[in-house]
């Protein structure tokens, strides 16, 4: 059987998250693991709530109210999805009610932050730069000191301007940038953005 006959049969051809019997297709709800798509780890969605979860910009946080029900299913997929948007609401106050009543188990709440969901952009670790500045994905930043460029024979001199530069996702000390044509790993404390 196919993941949208298996799908449509556990839903009874509802939407897994807000009930609607139109548009449904089947969404891929992503884990840390690298298995194969299969139903268990997939849910039947309306258009309505696919497009909010691909597009945070477009959140109605009304519509999510149908959480209030979808939550309580015994698949945990479903409650997974449930956990994910009610954590991406929770500013909107009712959400986080919600989060208070849910109850994970330890493997099911671990593919649930799986996504960083739950990590508010004040708990993610900033880049900042020597003076304090925080830096971005895309930025200018210039060299303040002399950088003796480790495996190469060159030194990135003071005053280089670094453009585009990347983040090292689990290192606010490093950024990434090229330098004379060479991708190079700079610490953050050795640079100052540039405005």
């Amino acid at each position: 059987m196919t993941i949208d006959k298996i799908l449509h049969e556990r839903s009874g051809s509802t939407c897994e998250l807000c009930g609607a019997t139109e548009n449904l297709t089947a969404y891929e709800v992503a884990s840390d693991s690298n298995s194969q798509s299969s139903a268990d780890e997939s849910i039947l969605v309306c258009q309505n709530c696919l497009e909010q979860i691909e597009n945070p910009d477009k959140m109605d946080s009304n519509h999510w109210r149908c959480l209030n029900d979808s939550m309580w299913s015994q698949v945990p997929v479903v409650q997974v999805m449930a956990w994910r948007m009610l954590t991406r609401l929770r500013a909107e106050g009712w959400p986080q009610d919600l989060l208070d009543m849910l109850y994970l188990d330890e493997v099911t709440l671990q593919w649930a932050q799986a996504t960083g969901e739950d990590q508010s952009s004040d708990d993610m670790p900033k880049h900042k730069d020597s003076n304090g500045v925080v830096l971005e994905a895309g930025d200018t930043v210039v060299i303040i000191k002399d950088l003796n460029v480790k495996g190469t024979s060159f030194i990135a001199k003071r005053g280089t301007a670094v453009r585009g530069i990347s983040l090292v996702a689990d290192n606010p000390e490093h950024i990434e940038g090229r330098v004379n044509g060479q991708q190079i790993v700079i610490l953050t404390k050795f640079v100052k953005k540039s405005n």
